[in-house]
């Protein structure tokens, strides 16, 4: 079963149990892919679904940092509540030492040496990470380990 094919189902027991919070959580997503589509004239397969619920993700995150700043703990609280709902669709996160290992393996693979290769590191880290590191943390530890 695709990604896209679960989230209808749970869409549909969302409604069957009357879970208005969830059932509008899992529309956002699914408008979102279908808006994808659409704009791309492609169906999307369960990496770009990904893809899709991972920015929904960050927008949530950023929405939740600047509701905080403007001392909005309601809307914060909301976006959060999203957020759970979107993660329970994401793989589970790698830990630092999975990370680590991945960029290690990358840096051997793709022979980089300084800090110029870091493009054919992030490219190699984020075909094999896919949606289950934040891509800004593994960049960063990159950039230092090339660099010195």
């Amino acid at each position: 079963m695709t990604l896209t094919q679960k989230l209808t189902e749970d869409m549909k027991t969302a409604m069957r149990g009357g879970d208005k919070h969830r059932l509008g959580v899992i529309r956002l997503m699914l408008a979102a892919i279908k808006q994808r589509e659409v704009d791309e004239r492609i169906e999307l397969d369960d990496v770009q679904v990904l893809s899709v619920l991972e920015k929904m993700l960050k927008q949530r995150k950023d929405s939740v940092s600047q509701f905080d700043a403007a001392s909005r703990e309601d809307l914060s609280a909301i976006e959060r509540a999203e957020m759970v709902v979107i993660e329970t669709y994401l793989p589970s996160k790698l830990d630092e030492a999975e990370i680590d290992a991945l960029i290690d393996a990358a840096i051997a693979e793709t022979g980089a040496s300084s800090p110029r290769d870091m493009g054919k590191v992030v490219a190699a880290v984020k075909e094999k990470a896919a949606g289950r590191a934040d891509m800004g943390v593994v960049s960063g530890k990159i950039k230092a380990r090339l660099a010195g």
